[in-house]
């Protein structure tokens, strides 16, 4: 059955990923048939794309949601005001955000849909390069695409040119500005802007930067249209997403799910909780953290958790159990995104580090009337500042916690450390958790 026979139904991205390995290119095209615009004499049409992706609704996947069909237009209108000059793609597929694994599971397994996405953004925007961003660590994925990539040069390929290029394993390194300022040569660390990328970007062509899961949406909605595309998902955030879910729950790993659907029916369809849950984490750690109270209430969309001051960000969802302790992990990870920073703005290197260290304090049972105080304070000096937003989800994550996990919080400060502070941990770092893939 074809994905558009029933537009409606799920898997979309995920139809047909082999349990080991890699789809083929063979595979590939038995699935979704050939990629539109693929002959010499369609090309021309490439263009439409942008406004298919624009009827369509697609947002970024990457954690900002941005419309596609705006960045795509915006390159365009930078390569139309500089005579010569062809604009590059970007497939950001760095993923340096510890409790995602989707990316990897799309390069891993569906390579050529990644690519497809890659090949129909650049003709749209009149790019002559593609490049992906690859986690250095990802070892899988970087293997399948590479294969994939000579695989499609053995079958003709295109005048495009297609490259892999390793990114250092860090939690800023996939930010757009860093990925631009590697791929220019530079280190893999964020730069201030402007400019944006899609007006100066990599070696100072206009860049489109995507994620690798967009591209994927992409390469499905020139297939098979807008209308199909927006059967699944809310008004607002129409289509499909991929999901990393995590922590206590029976079969943790990447799910495809329809915005808006609920939380409680993603855990169940994973097997259930595995232990009675304190908590829930969406977006990441640049994300918020949600009561477990709450989890029977919450939908998995951003604009049912806007009001919340919260967003899936790339896709994720942790379950914290009642076995460990939150303080413990708060502490541990705010140390942890403390030491991701560059290390090139004040308010990041010196505001995280307090932040940390305030915690620390309340982990440790030595933190005062005031360490509290202290910690918000400086959680709003440092928010909005700096070259990226690592300060912004680092204030984010901390501040929710601080009020989700109050009582534990006030607990440590009055009587020290709790017996669940010896526990195992339960968040991953750096990237450990264990993959199951499911429809």
């Amino acid at each position: 059955m074809s994905l558009q026979a029933d537009p409606a139904s799920l898997p979309r991205l995920l139809t047909g990923i082999p349990v080991h390995g890699a789809m083929d290119l063979k595979e590939h095209v038995a699935i979704h048939g050939e990629a539109p615009f693929a002959k010499r004499r369609e090309r021309r049409g490439a263009g439409t794309l942008i406004d298919l992706v624009e009827q369509a609704g697609l947002l970024g996947r990457g954690g900002a949601a941005f419309p596609a069909a705006a960045k795509m237009r915006a390159v365009v209108g930078a390569g139309r005001s500089r005579i010569g000059v062809r604009p590059i793609v970007l497939a950001n597929a760095a993923e340096g955000e510890p409790a995602s694994l989707k990316d990897r599971v799309l390069l891993e397994g569906l390579p050529h849909l990644v690519l497809d996405g890659g090949v129909l953004a650049a003709r749209a925007v009149g790019a002559d390069e593609l490049i992906l961003c690859i986690d250095e660590s990802a070892g899988p994925a970087l293997q399948s695409a590479t294969s994939a990539i000579r695989e499609r040069e053995r079958t003709g390929g295109d005048a495009l040119k297609v490259s892999i290029q390793p990114v250092p394993v860090g939690y800023v390194s996939g930010q757009e500005s860093a990925l631009v300022n590697l791929c220019s040569g530079g280190p893999a660390k964020p730069t201030l802007t402007p400019p944006m990328p899609f007006q100066r970007g990599v070696r100072r062509r206009p860049t489109l930067i995507n994620n690798a899961e967009t591209l994927a949406h992409l390469a499905l909605i020139a297939r098979y249209g807008p209308q199909w595309f927006r059967q699944l998902g809310t008004q607002a955030h129409p289509g499909s997403t991929l999901l990393t879910l995590s922590g206590a729950v029976t079969h943790p790993g990447v799910y495809e799910i329809e915005y808006g659907a609920p939380l409680a029916s993603l855990i169940e369809a994973a097997g259930g909780t595995s232990t009675p849950i304190r908590a829930a984490l969406l977006g990441g750690y640049a994300g918020t953290w949600f009561d477990g109270a709450a989890i029977s209430t919450l939908a998995l969309s951003n604009d049912h958790l806007a009001p919340h001051d919260a967003s899936l960000g790339a896709g994720i969802a942790v379950l914290l159990s009642q076995e460990t302790c939150p303080v413990a992990e708060t502490s541990r990870v705010t140390r942890w995104l403390a030491g991701q920073s560059a290390g090139q703005c004040g308010p990041c290197v010196h505001g995280l580090g307090a932040i940390a260290g305030a915690i620390e304090e309340f982990a440790a049972g030595t933190a005062s009337a005031e360490t509290g105080q202290r910690t918000v304070r400086w959680a709003s000096q440092v928010k909005g500042r700096g070259a990226c937003r690592h300060p912004d989800g680092v204030v984010g994550f901390v501040t929710s916690a601080l009020d989700v996990f109050a009582e534990e919080f006030a607990d440590h400060a009055r009587h020290g450390p709790c017996d669940a502070c010896s526990r195992a941990r339960e968040l991953p770092l750096p990237m450990p958790i264990e993959l199951a893939t499911a429809a």
